[in-house]
């Protein structure tokens, strides 16, 4: 099932630039990176953008009231508008000193939003409408921390918006998107405002030294990859749910139709009741999460011999002790990582595979994150990303966040999308389905032979929506 989808050649015209800068001045301190933040220096922007039908607005209304939603939006959100500065001690900390965000309006009128959401895999196309691509985190020293690009398509409008991961985690940024939203919907009174507390051991007194010469992410970014958009609805999800925790399937779910179609893969293994796991309950993106790594596994072909690695970023604000604010602002994140041979992974029950993962999430509780906290100090250095050993599997964003809670005015977003910021083989994705109710998206990067033995994968296609 490769990609024989032929994209329209894109044309992006900027229309202007401007700065744009808090409506009223900030009144808070430097604040000093985190362990978390730190370890995002040596990464890419963020790039997150939300894909949006055209509004009841020209273009000419359009965009004087976003940047004066976005200015209003700022005040809330100073570190933003700030700039990286490394202090005599070498420590890192934003401050936050009014320079503003960048602000781009753009025009692509040959493109459409079918061009954009109707091919299988996600278009190039995606990466002209995020500014700042391929940004490395450092250079908020000197260069804006935050910018955003208003795209206008021939039938709608996309806001990318590239934002220094080094100062802002997933969390942080849908809590500053939504409420940017909210301002424009006109909102005086946003529901949640960032908490800018530095107080918590994430805040370390060692300092990071960076490796001399130019800051580079420690993956090749050039690497020929495919991406593509897979949706699991809720019912697909807690059908699998229901498998992996010997559930039944429920009564609308023809269970002899899957277990035939399962059966046609030699692979697979029949599910059996062990007494000694039988009160571990697996939750639905854990399972979601073993299909995943079972199936991408066995795309790779790789030796059985060989160890595999499943890494799922962890928010640990509600891990830690003393806990930190849901609305902390900042990377409050840190790593688990699930290790098994691929001989385990693509041959031993899929629920084996997901009591793994859970054991490993399980066990992330405030000791786990003051451990990481200690063993970074003992040697302090970013996080490298990438998939160094051609059997990692990297699980990043979340279902959770509120990425369609996102009305400026018009309604909700047709879609969320990202942008070529940090893309490597093996890079996972996780956001909600637009519809909520707990069906998940997942954005797929992978060798593009892999890409196509994975979307023949019966398994894994099964559980997949629209197919």
């Amino acid at each position: 099932m490769s990609s024989s989808y032929s994209a329209p050649t894109v044309s992006v015209t900027v229309l202007s630039t401007c700065t744009v800068q808090p409506h009223q001045k900030s009144t808070l301190p430097d604040l000093k990176l985190s362990i978390s933040d730190l370890n995002m220096l040596c990464s890419h922007y963020i790039q997150k953008g939300c894909l949006f039908t055209t509004p009841n607005l020209s273009s000419h209304a359009l965009i004087p009231h976003l940047t004066n939603a976005l200015s209003h939006t700022l005040s809330l959100f100073p570190p933003f508008a700030g700039r990286l500065k490394t202090h005599a001690d070498a420590h890192v900390y934003i401050t936050c000193n009014d320079a503003g965000v960048h602000f781009i309006h753009a025009n692509a009128a040959n493109l459409t939003v079918t061009d954009l959401l109707s091919p299988p895999d996600v278009p190039q196309a995606f990466h002209q409408l995020f500014p700042f691509h391929r940004k490395i985190s450092y250079t908020a020293h000197f260069s804006p921390i935050m910018a955003l690009q208003v795209t206008d398509l021939a039938d709608g409008f996309f806001i990318g918006c590239a934002v220094c991961h080094a100062v802002t985690d997933g969390a942080s940024f849908w809590n500053f998107f939504n409420t940017f939203a909210e301002i424009s919907r006109g909102f005086t009174c946003p529901s949640r405002l960032p908490d800018f507390l530095r107080e918590s051991i994430l805040i370390s007194k060692v300092v990071l030294r960076l490796p001399d010469g130019d800051i580079k992410v420690t993956f090749n970014p050039d690497e020929p990859l495919r991406e593509r958009i897979f949706s699991f609805s809720r019912e697909t999800i807690q059908k699998l749910k229901a498998t992996l925790n010997r559930r039944n399937w429920g009564e609308n779910f023809d269970a002899a139709e899957v277990m035939a179609k399962m059966s046609s893969d030699t692979q697979l293994k029949p599910v059996t009741r062990s007494v000694t796991d039988e009160t571990v309950e697996i939750s639905s993106f854990q399972s979601l999460c073993a299909l995943l790594w079972r199936c991408v596994t066995r795309a790779r072909n790789l030796q059985g011999t060989k160890t595999t690695t499943f890494r799922m970023a962890v928010n640990v604000r509600q891990r830690m002790e003393p806990k930190l604010r849901d609305s902390y602002f900042g990377n409050a994140i840190q790593s688990t990582a699930t290790c098994a041979t691929v001989a385990d992974v693509v041959s031993k029950e899929l629920r084996w595979v997901a009591e793994e993962m859970n054991k490993s999430v399980r066990a992330y509780d405030s000791a786990m994150v003051r451990r990481a906290v200690e063993n970074w100090e003992l040697e302090p250095k970013c996080f490298e990303l990438g998939n160094h050993d051609g059997a990692t599997v990297q699980m990043g964003s979340s279902p959770r966040f509120p990425m369609y809670d996102n009305d400026f005015g018009w309604g909700r977003p047709l879609a969320v999308r990202s942008g070529g910021a940090n893309k490597f083989d093996g890079k996972i994705s996780a956001f909600p389905g637009r519809n909520g109710g707990g069906a998940v998206d997942l954005e797929v990067v992978l060798a593009s032979e892999t890409m196509e033995r994975l979307e023949n994968d019966s398994e894994f296609m099964l559980y997949v929506s629209g197919q």
